[in-house]
């Protein structure tokens, strides 16, 4: 569903056009002010750092849901497991026989020069040679069939928290749409992560693997993600002060005595992972896990130096990757990506720089970004003298023609831009696409950054399991 681009017929939608017809505007505000009061309630706040207000605040939740028709949620869980198998495949290779720099098919340096590679790590495989446990791999719509890969998390990517709570709203305040829609269910998220963490435990664990959940605390921005999860699978919350390593193996101080740990979802960046190994200042650490690691003696989800399969300049050349691991072109295309590092596309960039959007190879959270046709002058050439001193340091590709969706704001119903995170879970018996995922929402009109932290919203994100009736014309694009 969308408001730009020619009328298109979504027979599916029936019943929503019809619950935004017949639902009063008033209705709908107050059952979104709801979810939001429980929200706070609950403690699902974010953090922007060096915001004294940070720990105020909530993700603004939207009540119009963003709907996934069947034949194409299944179209893009093809396109989302070989794009994860392949970034497995990558993250095994590079520290290990390094087959893709020596077939020429990426250049060295943008291996060995970037700081997400960690070569401390090389040679170490994890237990059952899986690399990345859990994906959220960012997506983006420009027509009824047309989506492509913004983004890859690999590392410790965040959100599904608010996609379980955002259903748990929407089950609450608008049980009629789940009786007119058939939905995918998504509370077995914490079922299914559970699984896979037992499931990449060490040889010769045993039934029952000990699996705990690592945070660096309630100051952190996702500190309620990390308890919500742990609480969720019924597993123990800890940090650094919990655990202590002794001859490589992880234990757990309990009242009752250590416990062996065996599988351990990790929050914390590689940086402060481990003192003896990356940052000796870090307090968030546990001193010798690594060795604990590389003895093959605990599971690390996600594995430590999956930071370079996050890097946009590795992003750039994901097509590239999914062909040589693979064997076959992508299903789900990359966004044009022109890298600042070789000198034709950044004179092309610097050219264009009015009309492009500029991303830092390892920013995030919508910083160190330029979106060139709402950016100033003065910040256009910021970003210009930025690019000629370190273009290695840039990405930059088009403005895309995103889709939008219906949004409630104060004015009524408007178009808002979306783009969406799906959660892919790696386990030893396979790969799984939670039938689901964030729906992010641009608020502020004409905006298309829609990071919690640059003023951007969530809404529930339903996937049928049929493709519905068929009698209902929506005006516009695709959701």
């Amino acid at each position: 569903m969308g408001t730009s681009g020619a009328a298109l017929v979504r027979p599916e939608l029936t019943a929503l056009g019809e619950w935004l017809d017949t639902t009063d505007a008033a209705e709908l505000k107050r059952r979104q002010q709801s979810a939001e009061v429980t929200f706070r309630q609950l403690g699902i706040t974010f953090a922007v750092y060096g915001d004294e207000d940070a720990s105020e605040r909530i993700i603004p939740f939207d009540i119009v849901p963003r709907v996934f028709l069947a034949d194409e949620w299944a179209r893009l869980s093809a396109g989302l497991v070989q794009r994860v198998e392949a970034i497995n495949a990558f993250l095994d290779d590079i520290y290990g026989a390094r087959r893709i720099l020596k077939d020429g098919v990426l250049p060295e340096d943008l291996i060995f020069g970037n700081p997400q590679f960690r070569p401390e790590i090389a040679g170490m495989r994890p237990p059952h040679g899986i690399w990345a446990h859990i994906c959220g791999i960012d997506l983006v719509r420009t027509g009824p069939d047309d989506f492509f890969v913004l983004e890859d998390n690999a590392r410790t990517p965040s959100g599904v928290s608010y996609m379980l709570e955002n259903r748990e709203a929407m089950l609450r305040l608008c049980p009629e749409l789940f009786r007119q829609f058939r939905v995918a269910a998504v509370d077995s998220y914490p079922d299914r992560l559970l699984q896979t963490m037992k499931s990449v435990a060490p040889q010769g664990t045993g039934s029952n693997p000990v699996c705990v959940v690592l945070t660096p605390g309630h100051f952190n921005s996702a500190y309620y993600e990390h308890s919500f999860l742990a609480d969720s699978m019924g597993v123990e919350l800890v940090e650094a002060a919990d655990l202590v390593v002794d001859d490589d193996i992880v234990w757990m101080r309990t009242i009752a005595g250590r416990v062996k740990v065996d599988v351990i979802y990790r929050r914390i960046d590689d940086d402060y992972l481990d003192p003896l190994v990356f940052r000796p200042d870090s307090m968030l650490g546990v001193p010798g896990l690594i060795a604990a690691y590389a003895a093959g003696n605990v599971a690390l989800l996600n594995a430590p130096g999956n930071g370079i399969a996050d890097d946009k300049a590795i992003y750039s050349y994901m097509p590239e990757i999914v062909r040589y691991y693979t064997g076959a072109e992508a299903k789900l295309p990359n966004v044009q990506t022109f890298r600042c590092r070789e000198p034709e596309a950044l004179r092309y960039v610097l050219d264009h720089l009015d009309e492009l959007v500029v991303k830092l190879v390892d920013g995030s959270g919508g910083y160190g970004m330029l979106v060139g046709p709402t950016a100033s002058r003065d910040e256009i050439e910021r970003f210009r003298a930025a690019l000629i001193a370190e273009p290695h340091r840039y990405i930059a590709q088009p403005t895309l023609a995103l889709s939008t969706v219906p949004t409630l704001v104060e004015q009524g119903l408007a178009p808002r831009h979306v783009d969406f995170r799906p959660f892919v879970l790696t386990g030893s018996k396979g790969i799984q696409v939670v039938p689901g995922g964030l729906t992010r929402v641009a608020l502020r009109e004409g905006s298309l950054v829609v990071n919690s932290s640059q003023g951007g919203g969530t809404k529930d994100s339903f996937v049928l399991l049929d493709n519905g009736p068929a009698h209902f014309q929506v005006q516009g694009g695709a959701a």
